[in-house]
């Protein structure tokens, strides 16, 4: 049975804004609602600040309800001037064709393309944008637009202001086919609701309106809150910036990373946010995770559930294994060559071709973990370097066969959090 899916998002903290929230309340509790996040083909790859209306869409499905993710092929060619200060290079169709490809594989791991009337699917708006002359927009669809009433939005009239940021007609007119779409998507596949992050309201209410004055139906929006970090910081990237879905742009094991770095402070919400987990159960591991937050708990589930959702659950368990042989919760000598050869693509690792035994301070200046071995000796002697999880005091340490792990390597630790392995000729 579909359930209300406006109440169940506000509780796990989703929603900024919903038109006529009771109302639709009380019809997505009686039938069906069909409802479409649209997504920008900019770029080959959905990235991490992409997830709260995917996390939307797969929620709404679950609910349900049936899902729409709207490749926007048409409307990516013009781009979308919401919380811009300039207008973006346009893109070639060739490319934006290349984009919406790659977007579908990556959203068919958080939703359902054949699972019978909710069945999500995945419809592009150049196929009736690109029908549509240019006299045949104006008179059915631009007549309903002020113009008073489009400059007056925000972001338009920030960048009438400022001369060296001024908006095109080009980007103008965005605000119309978006609405267009969704009175689109309204008449061809009943889509009653849009839903998009909060930049977004103006051009759902365009939508909302145009869908009301060409036909008198009834339409409804909802907008997601943006999601920071407790330290005011957009969610979603990390220090090597934006963290993508694609394995070739963000290495699972980084990917995996990033989710075990949580904030202590923000896990819970995230949880909510990004998990399927009830909110009882998130509950639960969140009073866990508050008596005992060195073990990561929360910090583990959510990694794996986003990692083995994105990437599969194989290539999961090989970089959670991998960070817990890093950070001292699994044996290194346990551990396989491919295991060792998955962190070794994402830590600094030095091959050494000398031969066997090799003093360690040697070794330490080959991975780079000192400037000289005067500093190398210093740093053992302050026991300050692990060999294989085990800390070295003597700087006169020798490494030889019995130190060597599958495929040949050693694992270094320096310090804290400088971990580096040793590759020897095998």
């Amino acid at each position: 049975m579909p359930q209300n899916f406006c109440e169940i998002m506000s509780r796990r903290g989703f929603v900024e804004w919903c038109s006529d929230a009771p109302e639709l309340g009380q019809k997505m509790e009686r039938e069906t609602v069909t409802g479409y996040v649209g997504f920008d083909p900019s770029a080959d790859s959905l990235h991490v600040g992409n997830m709260v209306p995917i996390m939307g869409l797969a929620w709404l499905q679950r609910l349900g309800h049936r899902p729409i993710a709207l490749a926007g092929g048409g409307t990516g060619l013009i781009g979308d001037p919401s919380g811009k200060t300039k207008e973006r290079q346009l893109l070639s169709q060739d490319r934006v064709v290349h984009n919406v490809e790659c977007i579908k594989k990556q959203l068919a791991k958080f939703l359902d393309f054949d699972c019978g009337s909710a069945s999500a699917i995945m419809p592009n708006n150049h196929d009736w944008l690109s029908k549509i002359s240019f006299i045949e927009f104006l008179r059915d669809t631009g007549k309903f637009f002020p113009v008073n009433v489009l400059i007056n939005r925000e972001y338009v009239r920030s960048r009438i202001d400022d001369p060296e940021k001024s908006i095109t007609y080009t980007e103008l007119s965005y605000i119309l086919l978006q609405a267009y779409d969704f009175d689109h998507l309204y008449r061809e596949f009943g889509c009653a609701l849009q839903m998009g992050g909060n930049d977004q309201q103006g051009n759902i209410i365009g939508g909302i309106d145009l869908i009301r004055k060409r036909g008198g139906g009834q339409a409804y929006g909802l907008t997601f809150r943006l999601l920071l970090t407790a330290s005011g910081a957009k969610f979603g990237k990390s220090e090597e910036g934006a963290v993508y879905l694609d394995p070739a742009k963000t290495s699972p094991y980084k990917f995996y990373q990033f989710w075990i770095n949580t904030d202590d402070r923000d896990i819970g919400r995230l949880l909510r946010t990004y998990s399927f987990e009830s909110l009882e159960s998130i509950e639960s591991l969140m009073e866990r995770h508050t008596a005992h937050p060195e073990r990561r708990e929360a910090q583990k589930l959510l990694a794996w559930d986003m990692t083995a959702r994105v990437h599969g659950n194989e290539t999961a368990a090989k970089v959670r294994d991998a960070s817990a042989v890093l950070f001292g919760e699994r044996d290194a000598r346990s551990s396989d060559a491919s295991l060792l050869d998955t962190l070794a693509a994402e830590i600094p690792t030095a091959d050494i071709a000398a031969p066997l035994p090799l003093p360690l301070v040697d070794c330490i200046l080959a991975s780079g973990g000192a400037a000289s071995k005067g500093e190398a000796r210093r740093k053992t002697r302050e026991g300050g370097i692990y060999v294989n999880g085990e800390r070295v005091p003597d700087d006169s340490r020798v490494l030889n066969s019995d130190d060597l792990l599958e495929g040949g390597y050693v694992q270094l630790r320096i310090g804290k959090k400088d971990f580096r392995l040793l590759r020897f000729n095998r």
